[in-house]
């Protein structure tokens, strides 16, 4: 498995917005994988999505093991910890600062964001 501190890692954390995750099956306990977007603020790496329920959602909160898979700039696979953010304060900042989420996101429509959107962090090995 490889580290943040890969060169080619550390420029995809910074930079790449498509990745593919595998979380563990809260039901079957399989690896699922799926195309996602991740977000970087201030050198932290979240996941998030539409509002609505998620099944990567539940799969975290059943088993918070999280495997990032890097192929735009680089190929890597980085192990990862989530932990999921319920705050509303923390997720209404998150939403307003991810850069990526901007043409999305505005006051406007953030508190639908807040109330029905998944929200984890990810931590690494």
């Amino acid at each position: 498995m490889t580290s943040t501190s890969d060169p080619g890692v550390a420029k995809a954390l910074a930079n790449d917005l498509v990745i593919d995750i595998t979380t563990i099956g809260r039901s079957s306990g399989e690896p699922k994988r799926l195309e996602i977007w991740f977000h970087n603020v201030d050198d932290r790496y979240y996941i998030t999505g539409r509002p609505g329920s998620r099944s990567w959602y539940a799969n975290v909160l059943a088993n918070p093991a999280i495997t990032f898979h890097f192929k735009e700039s680089t190929e890597a696979d980085l192990d990862g910890v989530a932990r999921s953010i319920t705050d509303a304060d923390e997720k209404r900042s998150f939403f307003l600062s991810a850069k990526k989420l901007s043409e999305y996101i505005n006051e406007d429509n953030v508190q639908e964001w807040v109330d029905g959107s998944p929200l984890i962090e990810v931590v690494f090995d």
